[in-house]
């Protein structure tokens, strides 16, 4: 097993698990024997997928369970409803006791639970463990077993799969893993941050002035990560339980949003982490917090892999520390403090150096990686943002009409934001810790309120009028 999944591997905890988990809405429903073929069709052609994990002090080793039975791994789920609890609330409270639920070491790390019936169809959670892979490869992976998508590339001889693996099929690879990425990403990144202006046209030539600006760019972007200030201490801050809770919403009109930011003059993710800043922020507040100038940081996945080499398993992204002004209330400062702060960082090498982190740790003792956990208590949440399929997916034979994902939140950080792009719609989830914010909904339900009031100021804006 590469280092940097070793790392991930070693992070999950019983407050709280390395496992990626999804939910497909499919409508009309399918039954459970279909799902396994399909499964078995498509998903065990990636050898991962049947290989468990051996561990030991020096490192993590992928083989193949000789015990594999699909039939553990595709399994039925029947929702337990309260009295006058609607479907989707017992799916929700479902998917939380899913997330805190170890899967099975013993065995390849994943599973797929099918609620045949659910709201006039199917609803399918997927469990994945993130050592398997990180979300944008797990995206690629979950396109090639729906119906019209590509299919999954083809077997070779090599034990344990495919040889598309690459670094994830090769202990010995972690410097070709992290000098891929930095050759592109510092290139881009110095561009980005104006330093190529100061060196003038040559700016990134060879020669002396390259490599002064990138080792003035990596030691500035080593510095934020190794002094990054403490969040302020709100009630979403403190040590996790073992529990869990999950939300969704509606979804967003992504023509909306569109709209928003081209009005305004900003992008969509500083359009849509506005709005999840307005919403925390008037969560704390309904609680009678006084948010006034509070900031929470949250963990941003960057992705480093090509487009070319989606269909990779492992790990290949860095995170960046974002920086969310919940004590705005003007929805308007806010934005552009938002903007702002998403500026300061889009030149960083902070991703490139966090991959390198996890890599190097996945090197050491177990007992001396805590160091990603003291790293960890300096945000209150990880959220990711993905671009989803423009068109509605087909998935033996159904369509499936929403799509949801929450990625694990390390040490004790104990909110998850999921932001997805799927159809037209911008999905909106939490998955957060029972004991810090046992009622994530009430953020849900904030969410789309302060979206409005961006997209009537938008709408109030003069219109340009053809010349």
């Amino acid at each position: 097993m590469a280092t940097v999944d070793t790392a991930w591997l070693r992070l999950d905890t019983a407050s709280s698990r390395m496992t990626i988990v999804g939910v497909w809405l499919l409508r009309p429903g399918i039954q459970l024997q279909t799902l396994r073929a399909r499964v078995s069709e498509r998903l065990l052609r990636y050898g991962r997928f049947r290989q468990r994990v051996e561990e030991d002090g020096q490192g993590a080793l992928w083989v193949e369970d000789p015990a594999f039975d699909l039939d553990r791994h595709v399994v039925p789920e029947t929702l337990k409803r309260r009295r006058g609890q609607t479907g989707d609330a017992a799916l929700q409270a479902r998917v939380a006791e899913l997330a805190a639920d170890p899967l099975d070491r013993a065995r390849p790390l994943w599973q797929f639970h099918l609620v045949e019936q659910h709201d006039g169809g199917s609803a399918l959670i997927a469990r994945l463990h993130h050592c398997i892979a990180d979300g944008m490869a797990l995206i690629a992976v979950m396109l090639s077993i729906t119906d019209d998508g590509p299919p999954p590339p083809a077997a070779t001889g090599a034990p344990g799969g495919f040889g598309s693996l690459g670094v994830d099929g090769d202990p010995e690879g972690l410097a070709d893993a992290m000098l891929k990425p930095i050759s592109d990403w510092t290139i881009k990144a110095i561009r980005e941050s104006g330093a190529t202006h100061a060196a003038g046209p040559e700016g990134l030539g060879t020669g002396v002035d390259a490599g002064e600006l990138l080792g003035t760019q990596v030691a500035n972007d080593l510095a934020a990560l190794a002094f990054v200030e403490d969040d302020s201490p709100t009630r979403l801050k403190g040590r996790p339980g073992s529990f869990k809770r999950v939300a969704w919403g509606q979804g967003l009109p992504l023509d909306s949003v569109k709209a928003v930011s081209k009005s305004l003059g900003v992008s969509l993710n500083d359009v849509l982490l506005s709005c999840v800043a307005g919403a925390i922020g008037a969560y704390l507040r309904a609680k009678g917090d006084d948010t006034h100038g509070q900031e929470i940081r949250a963990m941003v996945p960057v992705n480093l892999r090509p487009l070319s080499q989606a269909g990779q398993l492992g790990n290949r992204f860095g995170v960046v520390p974002v920086v969310l002004p919940i004590g705005i209330a003007n929805p308007v400062r806010r934005l552009y403090a938002v903007h702002a702060r998403m500026r300061e960082v889009k030149g960083s090498l902070q991703p490139v150096l966090a991959f390198g982190l996890m890599a190097a740790a996945g090197m050491l003792r177990p007992e001396h990686q805590s160091m990603l956990n003291d790293y960890s208590r300096k945000a209150t949440a990880v959220m990711t943002n993905v671009p989803g399929p423009a068109t509605p997916l087909r998935f033996c034979g159904s369509t499936v009409e929403r799509v949801m994902f929450w990625v694990p939140q390390s040490g004790d950080i104990g909110m998850g934001v999921s932001l997805l792009t799927y159809a037209g719609q911008v999905q909106f989830g939490l998955m957060t810790d029972a004991g810090l914010c046992p009622d994530p909904s009430l953020i849900i339900q904030a969410f789309e309120p302060e979206f409005q009031k961006l997209l009537t100021l938008a709408l109030m804006l003069p219109w340009e009028v053809p010349g």
